[in-house]
């Protein structure tokens, strides 16, 4: 089986995916990193979490072979679902959860992580969002995303306010989804380990200042009008204020 964890940018995707990687672990399931290396998967799985990219038929199909095999490991997305994804799913073979942030505040932190890497001297994704404008594109695309992700059958939905905020609940609800025992003494050193105050700043998680509403401090009014404007009728769907 596969876990696939698909979050939208700048919304703890990265502290989502560690906090199920490591929980899958206790049951003795493979590294995904592992499984990347032993079937070549380098080209389909990237980076440090094992993003799949989109969830294609080719993609899904080559990391569903070692699934078949007998491997249970956990990869990371931040595509939309497919037809592809859907029939994994159905068939049992791919367990699916999904975590999103208000746009507001991922769009800022997308940006203020893009230009922080600039000045440093190493582009990421997000350096190509220079200015507010094009922060907000960019963000749309993940909201569509949100979309249609929220519409899917058997997809565990997690707002990453709701993580931070009321961690405990989260993450038994997570625990529960897993189907993993709440007692067993590894799941709950898991739960410990990614606590929002232990987290916080830890290297590979993407975790700095996951502070909730910072964009009112940083949008002018202009700016807000704008973010009311093309976010507004999701965003009261997603639980936010406008």
């Amino acid at each position: 089986m596969i876990v696939l964890s698909v979050g939208m940018p700048r919304a703890g995707s990265g502290w989502h995916y560690n906090l199920i990687h490591d929980l899958m672990k206790t049951t003795g399931c493979a590294d995904a990193r592992d499984v990347r290396e032993r079937y070549r998967l380098q080209k389909i799985l990237t980076e440090v979490n094992c993003n799949i990219g989109v969830l294609s038929a080719r993609r899904l199909g080559m990391v569903a072979l070692p699934a078949l095999l007998g491997n249970t490991f956990v990869i990371k997305a931040h595509a939309g679902p497919t037809s592809t994804s859907r029939l994994l799913s159905a068939l049992g073979l791919l367990r699916i959860t999904y975590i999103y942030r208000d746009p507001r505040d991922a769009m800022l932190s997308a940006y203020d992580f893009g230009q922080r890497a600039l000045t440093k001297g190493r582009p990421n994704a997000f350096s190509h969002l220079s200015d507010f404008e094009k922060s907000v594109d960019f963000m749309m695309e993940y909201v569509y995303i949100w979309e249609r992700w929220i519409t899917e059958k058997n997809v565990l939905v997690t707002r990453y306010e709701d993580l931070l905020i009321n961690y405990e609940d989260e993450s038994a609800k997570l625990v529960k989804y897993l189907k993993l025992r709440p007692d067993k003494a590894e799941v709950q050193a898991v739960i410990t380990q990614y606590r929002p105050n232990v987290v916080e700043g830890q290297p590979g998680l993407h975790f700095y200042k996951g502070k909730i509403g910072r964009f009112r401090e940083a949008y002018n009014k202009e700016q807000k009008t704008v973010l009311n404007q093309r976010l507004g009728v999701y965003l009261s769907r997603m639980g936010y204020d406008v």
